[in-house]
Parts: C-alpha cells; structure tokens; sequence
C-alpha cells in the first residue's frame, strides 16, 4: 500500500532556505579567519581558495555531487540518476517524507558541500599551487565527500543502516576535511622554513571576524539539519551556542594555566573547536550534554593542536587539531551523551542507559571516514603532480619566498607590504 508523501510545510521550507544561506555565509567567514591567520604576501591566495570553492562546488554539487551523495545507488556511493538535477522536483530517495521541497533539500545540502574542502585550505596555504587546488577541489568533491555523504546522510548508506548518528555532519564534514587537511600537509610537506620560523598572524581582527561570521552561520548549519522549524531546532541553536560558549572558556582557562595569559587567537580557536564538536550532537543532546562537549573540545583541541610540532607535520592552521579532534570528540560524545529524550529518532548514549552500542558505532564510523579520507587525499594529491595542466601541487621555494598573491595572481593586499611580511 503506498503513503502519500506529506504536504510541503511553507515554515519548514523557509527555515531551511533560510539556514541554507546562513551556511553559505560561513565560507566567506572561513575566508576571513583563514585570511587573518597567514602572512600578508598570502592573504588575497588564501582567501581566493575559499571563494573558489563557492564556484566550483557550486558546478559539480547540482552536476553528480547531489547525485553520488543521495542517490539510492548501493551502501557505498549513489547513482546518477539525479545527475544535472533533471527531475529537480523528484523525491530524495529514502527521505520521501520530508515537509520541505526536494530542490531546498539539494541547495542546504550543497552548502555542506562547499563548506568541507574550504575548510581543507588550511592545511596548505602559503605553498599550494591555484592551478592544482582547483582540480583537487573538483575531484576531491566527487570522489571523497560524495561517498561519505552517502554513507552517513543517506537511508541507503552503510553507516546510515549501522545506526551511526551525525545530526549535521561531524564526521561528514569535520573528521573528512581534518583527516583530509592532514594528508594533504603531508602529501605537501613543510613551509620553507617551519618550524624553524614561525609566522605571526598578519591581521587578527580579520580572525575574530571571520570566526563571528561562522558561529552566526553554524546555528543555520545546525539548527538548519532539522530539516524542519520545530523543537529538536530549538535545541540544536541552544546546544550550539552552549558547547562553543563553554569550549572559549575552557581554552581561555587552559591557556591562563599552562602560558599565564589568554590570546584573542586561542579564544577565537577554542569557539571553532566547540562549533565542531557539537556538530553532531546538536539535536541529540540535551543542556548538560552540550556543555560537556564544549568542555571536552576546548580541552582536547588545546592540547592537540601543539603536537603538529612534535610530529613535524606543517598543518599551517591547524585544521586536523581542531577539525579532527573536534569532530572525533563530538562524534563520540553522541555515544556518551545522546538521550532520546531529545530526540527519539535518535538513541539513549551510555551514560543514558543505552549502553555500548552506539559508542562502538559512532568509533567505526569515524574511523572509516577518517582513514578513507586520508588514504584518498593523499593519492589524489600524488596523482595530481603528475598531471600536466596541474604541473605541480607544491609552489617554487622562490615564489613561497616573494608570496603567493604577487607570484600567482600578481596582486597585492595592501597599497604598502614589506618586511613586515617577514616576521617571524
């Protein structure tokens, strides 16, 4: 007997719709806090990979990205039928009973797709080539986030069938661009010159600007994955505020303690770490749950963050410290914390009597995605250096040196840039 599919609510569209944007609008915060953080020589570079993002993604995503990702397909990777959007009206297969549109589903979630590899940039600014990040960008879309999408997002997913819980895409998102971040500073190696010389941030009210515009677009990209205007909304926004509140205050206090001084830089990283981690518990844990998650992130990304100069991987801003660890964090977190009080289409964690289970699920889950996502990146990446129109992935020392926007973009930042672009 076949279900009528539920009438299209016009307040959950325009919610959605509505959050979609405030996502959109946390690339170009990214942009800013991404800008801030490198030298000046850098920022038009950096900024610029970003923006890209936007165009490319915004190509591919309607093109085969939704497709690959939602399509029904197998328990790996969609289909094409959904390719270039040619039933845009046609349901979203396995989520039949949406109350929104099917193409306002295909534009939030297009925003999640842009998003992750801008987050990747990070891990490579000041010496990755523009010619080989934009067919990385193309590439990496299609064949690392669409497949995990589909494994955690869609109902045909393997991940999704186990019972993982990722209410808006902490390991979809930041377990993928961390682990991703970090093979490609790998793949890439260091900066001439680090660790040796370390570079100040050239501009940091552009990070705090930048992280503003991202924790006022993370209530669209949390709040929003309800998918409807209802109450499991409500405690996304609240949770997400509460978490990334509480992670700011605990990077602050663990900075006073180990350094005797809090920095505007260490409050604006501690509010990305507590943005990440309740990612995917926003609409599965209630208040305690979320100020615990806070608490942890700000904890555990402080003290992660340092050991990329321990291991000597130049992961120039710290995007597998604070995406990885946050994501692994929150990821995790669901399966200690998750009370179907909240949600019951979710699951009681341990620590709420569900037992074991979802913590097992949650800990195989985020190891598959972190360690496709390296494996994959670290391969596309080698592969790349050997395609001609790429020529290579790794800028010349000698244009590392001059700076990347005067040496590929023959641009300058500022009407007067110069030694300053050499502190150390």
């Amino acid at each position: 007997m076949s279900v009528d599919a539920p009438e299209v609510s016009a307040g959950d569209t325009a919610w959605v719709l509505a959050s979609a944007a405030l996502v959109l609008i946390m690339t170009p915060g990214l942009a800013f806090f991404y800008g801030g953080m490198v030298r000046a020589k850098n920022v038009l570079n950096t900024m610029l990979q970003s923006f890209a993002v936007m165009a490319v993604v915004g190509v591919s995503w309607v093109a085969l990205g939704y497709s690959l990702a939602f399509g029904k397909g197998d328990a790996f990777v969609g289909d094409f039928d959904a390719a270039f959007l040619t039933r845009p009206d046609a349901p979203v297969p396995g989520l039949e009973a949406l109350t929104v549109p099917p193409v306002a589903f295909v534009v939030f979630q297009m925003m999640f797709a842009v998003i992750t590899p801008a987050l990747i940039t990070g891990s490579a600014v000041e010496r990755w080539r523009f010619g080989a990040f934009l067919p990385f960008t193309l590439i990496w879309s299609l064949i690392v986030y669409a497949p995990i999408a589909h494994w955690v997002f869609s109902p045909y997913g393997w991940a999704y069938e186990m019972g993982a819980l990722d209410f808006a895409g902490g390991t979809v998102v930041h377990c993928n661009a961390g682990a991703a971040g970090l093979a490609l500073a790998v793949a890439l190696g260091r900066r001439d010159g680090w660790p040796r010389r370390q570079s100040a941030p050239h501009n940091v009210p552009f990070i705090l600007l930048g992280v503003s515009l991202l924790w006022f677009g993370w209530f669209g990209f949390n709040a929003g994955s309800a998918l409807k205007a209802d109450a499991i909304a409500g405690y996304a926004f609240l949770n997400t505020n509460t978490a990334t509140a509480a992670a700011v205050l605990t990077w602050i206090a663990v900075e006073r303690a180990l350094a005797q001084r809090p920095t505007t830089v260490g409050a604006a990283s501690g509010a990305i770490a507590g943005l990440v981690a309740i990612t995917p518990c926003a609409g599965f844990v209630d208040v305690r749950g979320a100020l615990a998650v806070g608490v942890a992130a700000g904890l555990c990304c402080v003290l992660v963050v340092p050991l990329k100069g321990v291991l000597r991987v130049d992961d120039s801003l710290d995007v597998a410290g604070l995406h990885l660890t946050g994501g692994l964090v929150g990821s995790l977190m669901v399966g200690l914390l998750a009370t179907a009080r909240i949600n019951p289409a979710g699951a009681d964690g341990l620590l709420y009597g569900g037992g074991y289970h979802q913590l097992l699920v949650q800990l195989v889950v985020v190891g598959a995605v972190s360690g496709y996502s390296f494996g994959a990146t670290y391969l596309l990446v080698k592969a790349l250096d050997r395609l001609p129109f790429a020529r290579a992935n790794r800028v010349s020392t000698q244009d590392e040196r001059t700076g990347l926007d005067l040496a590929l973009h023959n641009e300058r930042a500022y009407a007067r840039q110069g030694h300053e672009d050499e502190r150390t």
